[in-house]
């Protein structure tokens, strides 16, 4: 049995006799210990089952037979045509970008892209992109911006490729220009999060107008695992920094850093592809609609001041 699942059910079953001694603890000094007990178990459970949840969907978000970016492409777009290449090094396999229609309007499409099998992970460099690869998006995103064309981009990597060759040909920068420039764009952007949104390297393809997140995806600034091994020189705690990150889903929103969760079917994405595809084209055609309402001006005022917000809190 799934331990979440047993754990839930111990929960219940505690909750229940808490409710039957609550009925008749009155001033019984020993009724009233053992409910106190009770409550101190319940709290634990809560947080066992917390933490499971948070590395489940992190283990969800990593599924090697999770759709990626061109699948979603494939079943949600017609006439997709892909654009090769930064213009300044080369083209990096493991960002998709190019042009397509979505319900019959032309749009440009941007995308982390993995691989199925060996051949492919190494090929597209495991999701991890080069300087080229946010270059080459860049480009695409200005070329949205001059033919008046939204923007789609699909967040699914572990973080930007953290080679000597990548740090030699500016990463940071790339990065950095990626974030100022689309803060910019005149354009609307909707960013789906559809399995790992790992730190700089989702974040480069993720200032939109919309950040929604598939229902088990994470999107964080370190992986549970790196956290683990700073913060207790131990990676084995990983489930303990899965749950401390807030990075599901559920506590993005609460947090208001992403404005929308998609649902998906059965056990994931992955174990029912076309629902999951069928479930993001209905929340990037709701949130499209919405945003096209919107000037370019407005577009960019409200985009800049839902980013400048994040992170800020107050208290009374």
């Amino acid at each position: 049995m799934d331990p979440s699942i047993k754990a839930q059910q111990n929960l219940e079953s505690l909750e229940k006799q808490i409710e039957r001694l609550k009925g008749f603890a009155g001033g019984n000094q020993d009724a009233i210990d053992q409910l106190q007990g009770l409550l101190e178990k319940v709290e634990a459970i809560r947080g066992q089952i917390s933490v499971m949840s948070a590395w489940k969907r992190t283990e969800l978000a990593r599924h090697p037979q999770r759709p990626y970016t061109l699948e979603y492409i494939e079943k949600i777009f017609t006439h997709w045509s892909e654009i090769h290449g930064d213009r300044a090094y080369g083209d990096d396999p493991a960002i998709l970008c190019g042009m397509a229609r979505f319900l019959g309007e032309d749009v440009m499409v941007i995308g982390h892209q993995k691989g199925k099998d060996t051949k492919m992970k190494v090929y597209r460099n495991f999701g991890m992109p080069n300087p080229e690869g946010y270059r080459k998006a860049l480009r695409t995103m200005k070329l949205a911006e001059k033919f008046k064309r939204p923007i789609f981009t699909f967040v699914d990597t572990p973080g930007a490729y953290p080679g000597l060759g990548a740090e030699e040909r500016g990463q940071a920068e790339a990065i950095a220009r990626n974030l100022r420039e689309m803060a910019r764009l005149r354009v609307p952007i909707v960013t789906t999060i559809t399995g790992e949104g790992g730190s700089g390297g989702a974040l480069a393809i993720a200032v939109a107008d919309r950040v929604l997140m598939m229902e088990n995806s994470v999107y964080s600034v370190i992986s549970p695992e790196g956290c683990a091994s700073i913060m207790w020189r131990d990676a084995t705690k990983k489930e303990v920094a899965a749950q401390a990150l807030k990075i599901t889903a559920p506590e993005m929103k609460e947090l208001g850093l992403i404005d929308d969760i998609i649902p998906e079917p059965g056990d994931g994405a992955h174990s029912d592809p076309d629902t999951a595809a069928e479930n993001v084209a209905e929340a990037l055609a709701r949130h499209l609609h919405d945003l096209k309402s919107k000037s370019a001006e407005q577009l960019v005022d409200e985009r800049y001041t839902k980013f400048r917000n994040m992170g800020q809190f107050f208290t009374e």
